[in-house]
């Protein structure tokens, strides 16, 4: 079979495939004997119709057009298989179906054109004698104690409070309506729809509630009524209200404080599992101390991938690319559904193609990143050892327990991401990171913070991948 090959934009590779003669006449004889066999025409048993009758009655074209779909599928099969080309995804046919048709006839040669997306080569520049910065994030001891205070507050028993005016720390109970502001003169102000509650228990505390209606409540006194004027932050969750001014009207209906537990063994005992108050601050300690460790090392890692993002130049096919950014949807409806929501509702056909176009900038980061740490590994020769590939496909087995797991997809998505954690460890044995105080570097840009993914990220997607029937 002849075959030649032109290289395409976006990792593709065109082919013009001719088939051979004696190819042609075997592939059209063998449709014109099925359909003889399977075709349905009156005054005909099923499998006794004439060859004659039934070119007559389906027509020469239509036979034609039939045997043409095995030809181009099995030529271009046998196409790949004799150029040895890896093809990813599935092949596009760019002659058009009616033209060939017309110029194919059985037992003469027939040559067609196809595209297909090839595996992408990965071109790096220089990967080894960085020189980069990485912030180093310190443990610091108050973490504990901000810790036992935060559970100190959950515990804590409410008390009402009287002879005294809201203050930070307190919890009140409260009547409010909002009405928007911005409103002609004249006009009644319109309500905003869910705005309103009875009975409601805001902690007056920063974070804890919108701040100005927060800031508000404080200094009233029990079975006041005030109204407060509002300003929704500019990236309010909600759009309707984003950078919206508006007006509540709000009742402090009831006041307590919080009475905060004694710290000593007795509450280490009923907020953990140790027996003594000692025990529980030393696993805090460790817990922390671990926690800024793995900070300082996902730092060094994302400076590591950041810098061998400017190195790498990849043409990436199509297919790749829509692969990862339904991965990448999956993965969003998947959260989506853990939080309560009905995505059925949720997500109309424009949402769904709008997450999908702001989903693309970050799939294009995602796989130049990981192509990059493959051709790494490759290039390094660098080997995963069965034992260490056996015992981590058992943790994750155990981590998805009760899910329906494709054992060999889960097989290579793990021996993927261990390959990759093994380059980002050669790339750092192969540079020299200097460790600088927290904040002390410039913040990239937010667009490369979110695709410069790190390892918990990673395995998060990867858990939704495998646990697919494929």
């Amino acid at each position: 079979m002849k075959v030649t090959q032109e290289k395409l934009p976006a990792s593709q590779i065109g082919l013009e495939i001719e088939i051979p003669a004696e190819m042609s006449k075997t592939v059209y004889e063998k449709v014109v004997q099925n359909l003889s066999r399977t075709a349905n025409i009156p005054g005909f048993r099923k499998g006794k119709v004439p060859r004659q009758i039934l070119v007559q009655r389906m027509g020469t074209q239509r036979l034609k057009a039939a045997a043409l779909e095995d030809l181009i599928q099995e030529g271009f099969k046998k196409a790949l298989e004799q150029e040895e080309i890896p093809a990813i995804g599935n092949y596009q046919v760019l002659s058009p179906m009616e033209e060939m048709v017309t110029r194919f006839q059985p037992g003469e040669p027939f040559t067609f054109s196809a595209s297909v997306d090839v595996t992408p080569e990965v071109n790096l520049g220089e990967y080894t004698g960085w020189q980069l910065q990485a912030e180093e994030v310190v443990y610091d001891e108050s973490e504990v104690d901000k810790f036992l205070d935060e559970r100190r507050a959950e515990k804590a028993t409410l008390i009402p409070v009287e002879g005294r005016p809201a203050q930070q720390g307190d919890v009140a109970v409260v009547d409010f309506a909002g009405v928007f502001a911005d409103v002609a003169e004249g006009e009644t102000p319109a309500e905003i729809p869910g705005a309103q509650a009875t009975d409601f228990e805001i902690e007056l505390g920063e974070g804890r509630f919108i701040e100005d209606i927060v800031d508000g409540i404080v200094g009233m006194n029990t079975g006041e009524t005030k109204e407060v004027s509002v300003k929704f932050p500019e990236d309010y969750p909600r759009e309707d209200l984003a950078g919206k001014a508006a007006l509540f009207t709000i009742t402090l209906k009831d006041l307590k404080e919080k009475e905060l537990p004694e710290l000593n063994d007795d509450f280490a005992q009923e907020a953990s599992d140790f027996d003594n108050l000692a025990e529980l601050r030393e696993s805090l300690e460790t817990r922390f101390k671990d926690k800024a460790a793995q900070s300082t090392k996902t730092n060094k890692e994302q400076v590591l991938v950041e810098q061998l993002l400017k190195q790498v130049e990849v043409d990436l096919p199509e297919s790749l690319i829509e692969q990862e950014i339904q991965t990448q949807m999956r993965q969003t409806i998947m959260q989506m559904q853990q939080m309560g929501m009905d995505v059925n509702k949720v997500l109309n056909d424009e949402m769904v193609r709008q997450l999908a176009e702001r989903s693309r900038p970050e799939a294009l980061t995602r796989l130049k990143q990981s192509l990059a740490l493959e051709e790494i590994a490759k290039r390094e020769s660098i080997q995963i050892e069965p034992v260490e590939l056996e015992a981590k496909i058992a943790e994750w087995m155990q981590q998805l327990s009760g899910q329906e797991i494709n054992p060999q997809r889960l097989r290579e998505v793990v021996e993927a991401d261990l390959r990759k954690e093994k380059a980002i460890n050669w790339l750092e044995e192969h540079s020299t990171i200097e460790l600088v105080p927290q904040g002390s570097l410039v913040t990239a840009e937010s667009d490369s913070e979110e695709a410069t993914t790190d390892a918990t990220e990673a395995r998060e997607v990867e858990v939704e991948v495998v646990s697919e029937t494929e």
